[in-house]
């Protein structure tokens, strides 16, 4: 697999640029020449590889506000981060840049984005609109509660904790991944009691549909289940946002992929909206705990095969000589 690695420093350095008379921002005299790039080149498939330090907000934030000063509707824009904060961000710095139509934009994360959709279209896969979304502790409760009731705790030998079969269950939900290639990787001490892992599995999902109930993982999942069983609805959410982006791409996991994908492409592999950019570091993926893969950025070209890669090299953050230790520590472990 290719690895996108760092990047020039322009520390302390004065860039001047001439921007075009017909925008409000200046655009070509505010970013790099890598950057000026990324904003405008607003259709088709985009990888933006960006270090820290090389303004990757900065390039968000300014190719929002660029397509609402093309004219796009802020509502047609779709804007996926990690965080809502950073969502809100984002578009907070965008409305100073242009105006206040850039809040208007559809900023959040792919959960808060799938609720959205899920209230709306979830009679269709079996829930009630008015459905409740678990957290954490209470999913593990429910874990725990149904354990209980299939008289788990009560074998002979250690059955696992509820805290350690939610991350089981879950891990499989983001990775979509089955439970016997879960515990053969990170739980290998449990495949004596695969079995009973994933019926308490089954009973919990059973469960919570039976309650009109869905965790964080639910939430996604089932905005795939809809897509892939409802074209109609794939295909309007798709149409609605012309303009999807999605910002940490390498700390997104495989059911996050896929939801891009369904948004992005048809079944026979043609597209339905081909304008999606995604921005993220593969030198900076630090949620593998959490189902996150490195891949999703590796492999976007592959699945994408005509997308535009934009590396974000100039670096203002850092000196050229931390870089150089940077990229020689990274160019080492890569071997």
């Amino acid at each position: 697999m290719k690895k996108y690695l760092l990047k020039k420093s322009v520390f302390g350095e004065n860039l001047q640029l001439i921007t075009p008379k017909r925008l409000q921002i200046n655009y070509q005299h505010d970013l790099n020449a890598a950057q000026l790039q990324a904003v405008t080149s607003t259709e088709g498939p985009h990888l933006i590889i960006a270090g820290a330090g090389t303004g990757k907000t900065r390039t968000i934030v300014y190719r929002v506000a660029y397509l609402v000063e093309l004219g796009v509707n802020p509502q047609e824009i779709l804007l996926l981060t990690f965080t809502r904060k950073a969502a809100q961000e984002m578009l907070r710095r965008a409305a100073l840049l242009l105006d206040s139509r850039c809040e208007s934009v559809a900023g959040g994360t792919f959960h808060s984005f799938a609720n959205n959709i899920l209230r709306k279209y979830s009679k269709m896969i079996g829930y009630e609109s008015n459905y409740t979304i678990l957290d954490q502790g209470d999913a593990e409760d429910t874990i725990n509660l149904i354990r209980t009731r299939l008289k788990l705790d009560t074998k002979e030998y250690r059955f696992p904790r509820k805290e350690t079969l939610y991350d089981i269950h879950s891990k499989s939900i983001n990775t979509i991944t089955p439970i016997a290639e879960i515990l053969t990787k990170d739980y290998p001490y449990y495949l004596e009691i695969l079995s009973e892992i994933e019926n308490l599995s089954r009973k919990y999902t059973d469960y919570k549909k039976q309650h009109n109930l869905m965790d964080y993982d639910d939430l996604l999942a089932n905005l795939v289940i809809l897509f892939q069983n409802y074209e109609e609805v794939r295909k309007a959410i798709s149409k609605k946002y012309k303009y999807i982006m999605v910002d940490e791409y390498q700390d997104t996991n495989r059911i996050q992929a896929e939801i891009i994908k369904l948004l992005v492409k048809d079944p026979d592999g043609s597209y339905c909206n081909p304008n999606i950019m995604v921005v993220g570091d593969d030198a900076q993926a630090i949620y593998a705990f959490r189902g996150a893969t490195i891949k999703n950025i590796l492999e976007f070209p592959e699945i994408f095969p005509d997308c535009k890669i934009i590396t974000l090299e100039e670096n203002y953050r850092s000196t050229q000589q931390i870089l150089d230790v940077a990229n020689a520590i990274l160019y080492s472990s890569g071997e």
